[in-house]
């Protein structure tokens, strides 16, 4: 055997490939893109779920916003002799509502629907699809403070009017904001 032919079978044996494959790294390399794939995935659906989750607060931002302007126009308002001289005996005018009386009208007027007694109000939000809406209801007069009702003879200014004030923001496609505060005039 010449040197040559010693070395090139020397060589072949050393590189020889085994008699059987085995397939182990193929199985393991799926395992791993397919938990990658999973992993990829989930991460992707928690991004659109913030997405979603922050597009929905800033519509409910918007809207809270809004009617809170609407509540200090109504708010505002009240501060006008000529507002406070124009409530109904009855009913709803104009945003202004006479005294609820419960037992005619169970049901309040925010939950009520088909009530069109709403007073738009225009207010620069940018987004804003519908303006805001308020109305301002008459809820009777009430001692200013705890202590001016039981001092004898009673002070004539010792009563004051109270109202209820409730605004809204409801656009369509839009976060729905409620909101109630309470009024007294000074």
């Amino acid at each position: 055997m010449n040197a040559k032919s010693y070395f090139r079978s020397r060589g072949r044996s050393a590189i020889r490939a085994p008699q059987q494959q085995r397939g182990i790294a193929l199985v393991v390399v799926l395992i791993l893109l397919l938990v990658m794939t999973l992993l990829g995935l989930a991460s992707l659906r928690g991004t659109l779920l913030e997405e979603r989750m922050s597009a929905n607060l800033f519509d409910r931002s918007l809207g809270f916003q809004a009617a809170e302007a609407a509540l200090r126009v109504a708010e505002t308002s009240l501060t006008l002799p000529a507002t406070r001289s124009a409530f109904p005996s009855s009913g709803c005018s104009n945003g202004l509502c006479a005294t609820p009386d419960p037992e005619t009208a169970p049901t309040p007027l925010w939950q009520d629907a088909s009530f069109a007694g709403w007073r738009t109000v225009t207010v620069d939000l940018g987004d804003l699809a519908v303006d805001p809406s308020y109305y301002i209801e008459y809820m009777g007069e009430s001692p200013k403070d705890f202590f001016c009702d039981r001092k004898r003879p009673r002070q004539p200014d010792c009563m004051t009017p109270r109202y209820r004030i409730t605004a809204q923001s409801a656009g369509t496609d839009r976060a729905q904001v409620l909101l109630q505060s309470s009024y007294a005039a000074q």
